[in-house]
């Protein structure tokens, strides 16, 4: 029988600088074409004014204690938005 000696790294700095790197990069390949276009399509005029007003619903909703205010209008308005937005770029690419 063969034993192999194990080295156990206690977190040292430059070996967790080359992880984060390679994670990366497999982060920046694997990156789904859908994502990249929404968020692209999140910086549009209309995307964030609906953002906004979604932002604006949930700061109220959570500084009271008691309410029975949801935002899930402004929710699927964002949504809305943000989707038309990427049907249109999307399908343009799609064969």
């Amino acid at each position: 029988m063969v034993f192999e000696e194990k080295t156990i790294l206690n977190g040292e700095p430059e070996d967790e600088e080359v992880e984060e790197e390679e994670e990366e990069e497999e982060e920046e390949e694997d990156m789904d074409p859908l994502e990249t276009v929404r968020q692209k399509c999140e910086q549009s005029e209309h995307c964030v004014h609906t953002r906004e007003r979604l932002e604006l619903c949930e700061g109220r909703v959570s500084a009271r204690s008691e309410t029975s205010e949801e935002c899930t209008e402004e929710l699927f308005d964002f949504l809305h938005a943000r989707d038309h937005c990427v049907s249109h770029k999307v399908f343009h690419s799609v064969k």
